[in-house]
């Protein structure tokens, strides 16, 4: 059993959960849910022991496996032994044994520390763990020649994957996971997704991928109002009971509200006089009648809205023959396509296989995204494009939201008048009320651009979008530093926006609510064009 009991933390005046009791049961799989700053990774940290509560207790099964935030921690060991430290007991049986087989000379006292290791080692599958370890690190898209290689040799994604199947291994009791599928690519997510169906334990897990949530979890345990309250299903189900009690209890406070109003005024008409008995028994019903308190919810919703100051052409890109490669590793070879207004295309594929370079190749010929935007964003080895033409259309005006775009932001100056520059003949009302469509309060305006957390630099990103009004929207990896609320504004700002999306993204959701056309970049250094939904896509591969 994981449980909680009379747990409170705050920080300041600051309140992110009082007097909170709740548990979680084997076999049922719990989201973790609540707006930014609800206090999700607080609680996270309380479950895993990182954290001690201010008041109130917490009990931990024996055999926890928690997703590590650290990339840098396991930098000196291998892949795999990495994964298999997520069994802690093992490991230190592995480890200690390994030390005692060094020695040149084993005594007696050796030889019955080695047949008591041997036991744990047994007991916990020891045996099979570099084969159960690769097995996962297969699942998680990390290929068979990074095994054996060091942690530090790996990209960050590729180390946030190992990390994952750190947390997987060894069967623990309970999965803790912050954000799994933070730089998984949908096979990947898929696959996550199956496995934790599979996994019979205690499961926590924070994610702000909706499609993810509602495939894998049982129950939704979500943070607001200063408490916890567990739902039964998903988060969809969730969003409904949550909506549906708070606005049973507003509607029973609005008819407590006038029957006191009534009641108080009756109270002040004959307090004075000779039905004295009669105002008391209002009083009391007054007291019996207090309305429920709702404490105020933590949810901030985002409003998203993209427009165009003129339409494009009807075409309005032509791809003739593109390819790219880095040094003999080919990544595109000869992609041609014709992109119509309106279309609204995902771009989908494995880490790696080549979505950005695309991207990349598409807007250093574009008429309003100039080549020093792009450097600051990707690995610009010289050329954007090898071979091939990019010819954009008529009256083609570009928008563009980098994968690494808090980079796009200029540092020394604020919020505000990195916002301004963009459109200097705004005024001031304008550029404020942008801000405060995107949750910046008036203050927050002032904020300096280089303290800003990613999903503050992603909604002001929006915000220069939503200033400058282009009619072709690239987006890659939009998603990244956002809460669910901010995604589902973006996902209704895009299935209503009139110009032309290209999209890399690996939320289920986004993809399969917006996209118009799947272009799947296949392992080939090929890319297939579909036409069609994300739906149809998929029934397209399954009947071929």
């Amino acid at each position: 059993m994981l449980s909680v009991s009379n747990v409170s933390m705050r920080y300041g005046a600051k309140i992110l959960f009082e007097e909170v009791s709740t548990g979680f049961s084997p076999g049922k799989r719990y989201g973790l849910t609540g707006p930014n700053g609800a206090g999700k990774s607080t609680f996270m940290k309380l479950l895993t022991g990182e954290l001690e509560p201010q008041k109130g207790t917490v009990v931990r099964p024996r055999k926890l496996g928690v997703l590590s935030q650290d990339q840098f921690a396991f930098d000196a060991f291998r892949v795999v032994d990495t994964v298999i430290m997520g069994n802690r007991r093992l490991w230190n049986a592995l480890s200690e044994r390994d030390h005692i087989y060094e020695k040149p000379e084993l005594s007696d006292e050796d030889g019955m520390k080695l047949g008591e290791l041997e036991g744990i080692i047994g007991e916990e599958d020891g045996y099979s763990a570099e084969s159960d370890a690769a097995i996962l690190l297969q699942g998680l898209d990390i290929a068979d020649e990074l095994h054996e290689r060091k942690m530090s040799e790996l990209q960050g994604g590729q180390k946030v994957r190992v990390l994952l199947a750190q947390a997987l291994f060894g069967h623990p009791q309970a999965l803790l996971l912050d954000e799994p599928t933070n730089h998984l690519d949908l096979d990947s997510i898929h696959w996550l997704q199956g496995f934790l169906n599979q996994y019979d334990g205690i499961l926590v897990v924070i994610s702000h991928d909706r499609h993810f949530l509602n495939s894998v979890c049982t129950h939704i345990a979500d943070i607001d109002y200063e408490t916890i309250i567990t739902y039964t299903g998903s988060y969809d189900d969730m969003v409904v009971a949550k909506t549906q009690i708070r606005s049973q209890i507003e509607s029973q406070n609005a008819q407590r509200e006038k029957k006191i109003a009534q009641l108080n005024e009756f109270i002040a008409r004959f307090a004075a006089g000779t039905r004295s008995s009669q105002v008391q028994s209002r009083r009391k019903e007054v007291e019996r009648l207090q309305v429920t308190d709702l404490a105020r919810s933590n949810i901030q919703r985002p409003f998203i809205k993209f427009e165009q100051k003129r339409p494009s052409g009807k075409h309005i890109l032509e791809i003739e023959g593109v390819s790219k490669a880095y040094g003999d590793n080919g990544i595109i070879n000869n992609f041609t396509a014709s992109i119509v207004r309106g279309e609204k295309i995902a771009l989908m594929g494995r880490n790696g296989a080549g979505k950005t370079t695309l991207l990349n190749a598409l807007l250093a010929n574009s008429p309003t995204i100039p080549a020093s935007e792009l450097r600051k964003t990707s690995g610009y080895d010289g050329t954007f494009l090898e071979a091939g033409k990019v010819i954009w259309g008529h009256e083609a005006s570009v928008g563009y939201f980098a994968q690494d775009h808090k980079a796009l932001v200029e540092n020394g100056t604020t919020a505000f008048e990195w916002l301004h520059q963009w459109e200097p003949g705004a005024s001031n009302e304008e550029i404020r009320g942008l801000l405060g469509q995107m949750l910046f309060q008036r203050e927050d305006g002032n904020k300096r651009t280089e303290v800003l957390s990613g999903g503050e630099a992603a909604r002001l990103l929006f915000c220069k979008l939503m200033l400058q009004k282009p009619n072709v929207l690239v987006f890659d990896e939009p998603t990244n530093h956002l809460d669910l609320e901010s995604i589902n504004a973006l996902n209704i700002a895009l299935q209503r926006y009139q110009g032309t999306v290209l999209l890399v993204s690996h939320d289920h959701d986004l993809i399969d609510e917006v996209a118009t056309r799947i272009w799947h970049f296949e392992s080939t250094h090929t890319i297939t064009d579909f036409k069609g939904s994300y739906e149809e896509y998929q029934g397209a591969v399954v009947s071929s």
